[in-house]
């Protein structure tokens, strides 16, 4: 964990591929996990503008 008020935001782990029970559920954990990746790609979009010197 960092120290820092505003951290790069980090990228959420991926489910394990044995968790899906493959019954077709909806969502899916796999969705889910695509729509946690959507909000972290904001989310790092965003930090970046604010930390412009960061991305590289």
């Amino acid at each position: 964990m960092s120290d820092t008020p505003d951290p790069m935001p980090l990228p959420p782990p991926p489910p394990d591929f044995d968790a899906c029970c493959g019954n077709g559920c909806d969502p899916c954990i796999f969705d889910l996990h695509d729509l946690a990746m959507d909000e972290y790609r904001r989310a790092l979009r965003a930090w970046r503008e604010r930390y412009p010197e960061a991305a590289a």
